[in-house]
């Protein structure tokens, strides 16, 4: 999130043709998505299990408990903003990943604890601390690199696959202790992990000495270019900009029904018997993990060959895409709320094609935002602009919750089949006004980094070194 991440130590030590320092970020934020995802899968069947039960949770009804998530995951990705402030002004980067850290350590081992109240203390540390360590520990990851470096990219993707890698081990292993055996034992496992990500992190310090670190924009040569008003190009990227937010907060208010509506769907309605074994009901949001592992290369492979015949690609048209193939997936749970209407219970397969068709539109939608926002925004508004793309996830986390909350009064069915029809129409209308909405851009897409900022009318500051 922070606009200016430096690497000027151009001997450092490398592991399989990366910097070592890539590998210390892939396992700390692997084990820092553990305990985030772990304790997610856990949180709205806790929130409902009865009170009387064996495994006794706090007994609120599906709708008191969406609310609560709702307001949760909005907050996380909200945090982003302060988070990046924190980065920006006054710690850098590398200090307010290892801050943000700490206070997840705290606060998933005091959700561990059996009481509501610590329950809401370990919730609001967790709060504070994603959004110190999740947007900076990304920006660190580019900062390892040398501008114009080519394993630029590929060093994300290794990074991202930490991510899913923490994302698909955390629901089956957090999710079946705390499921099956105690809630606050799953929340304890979810902290364990958590625990560790900041061990690596503090071990490989070593490694990280030379990016993160806070530089003033006194310290960027030509920063008087941050202090000149903006241009009609650069008004016209930021319209366009605003308006990719609104389809951001519509992917997530739709996609993150995983964690709320289809969790809850996976516990109560479904049939998760498979050869005389129940699966448990947080085992499910490993899938979507699964899928990105399995299928990540093969919808970059797509997209490759899909613009080398010289077909529409622009970020735009990619999140439009992803917006629909999300939102059919909402038919197959259409489909499931008919079957358990006839027949009491619906088939697991419905859900595993619902999470297939939103990965692949996630695969087809998210990965491009994060570049477009590099590619339109003005230096001057870089991390202001970045934080706003967290907020937008974050509102569309509230408004998941939100339309999770309206399914106990409409219907499911209402619910899924709405969301499938109503997104795949926003979806082509944004395909339709594609035309006049990349003349917004100036052609951004088509330069680079560097021929964007001369584009606009002057030259970029030259790197710290």
């Amino acid at each position: 999130m922070s606009s200016i991440s430096v690497n000027n130590s151009p001997t450092e030590k490398e592991l399989f043709g990366h910097p070592v320092g890539l590998y210390i970020l892939f396992f700390t934020e692997l084990w820092e998505r553990f305990s985030y995802y772990g304790m997610r899968a856990l949180f709205v069947l806790f929130l409902v299990a009865e009170t009387t039960s064996d495994n006794a949770g706090f007994g609120w009804t599906n709708d008191e408990a969406l609310a609560l998530y709702g307001w949760y995951t909005m907050l996380v990705y909200v945090s982003s903003i302060p988070g990046g402030w924190v980065a920006d002004r006054i710690l850098g980067q590398k200090k307010t990943v290892m801050v943000g850290g700490a206070l997840l350590c705290i606060g998933h081992a005091i959700l561990a604890l059996n009481s509501e109240t610590s329950f809401y203390i370990g919730c609001l540390f967790i709060i504070l601390g994603v959004g110190g360590l999740k947007p900076n520990i990304s920006s660190m990851v580019g900062g390892l690199y040398k501008e114009r470096d080519e394993r630029r990219d590929l060093g994300f993707y290794i990074f991202y696959m930490g991510i899913n890698i923490g994302g698909f081990a955390a629901p089956i292993l957090c999710g079946y202790i705390g499921e099956s055996i105690n809630w606050h034992y799953g929340f304890g496992l979810a902290a364990i992990g958590m625990f560790l990500g900041q061990a690596v992190y503090i071990w490989g310090q070593k490694y990280l000495k030379h990016v993160g670190n806070r530089i003033s924009k006194d310290d960027v040569a030509g920063n008087e270019i941050l202090n000149r008003p903006l241009t009609d190009i650069e008004k016209d990227r930021v319209k366009v900009l605003l308006l990719s937010f609104l389809l951001i907060v519509l992917f997530w208010a739709a996609f993150e029904q995983a964690g709320g509506l289809m969790s809850l769907y996976a516990d109560q309605k479904t049939d998760r018997h498979l050869f005389g074994w129940e699966i448990p009901a947080t085992v499910f949001q490993s899938v979507n993990s699964f899928f990105i592992i399995t299928l990540a290369t093969v919808v970059g492979r797509f997209w490759y060959k899909w613009k080398q015949k010289g077909n529409e690609s622009s970020s735009l048209f990619k999140m439009a895409v992803g917006l629909i193939v999300m939102a059919l997936g909402f038919g197959f749970m259409s489909a499931a709320s008919v079957e358990y209407a006839n027949e009491g219970s619906s088939a697991m397969y419905w859900l595993i094609l619902a999470f297939l068709f939103h990965t692949i539109g996630e695969l087809c939608a998210s990965p491009v935002s994060l570049s477009f926002i590099t590619k339109l925004a003005p230096l001057k508004y870089a991390s202001l602009i970045m934080g706003l793309y967290w907020a937008a996830t974050g509102f569309g986390n509230k408004a998941a919750g939100m339309i999770g909350q309206v399914a106990q009064d409409l219907g499911e069915f209402e619910i899924f089949t709405g969301i499938a029809v109503i997104w795949t129409l926003i979806g082509v209308i944004v395909i339709l006004l594609l035309k006049p909405l990349k003349r917004l851009t100036h052609g951004a897409e088509d330069l680079s980094p560097v021929e964007v900022v001369e584009d606009e009318g002057y030259s970029r500051p030259d790197k710290a070194e």
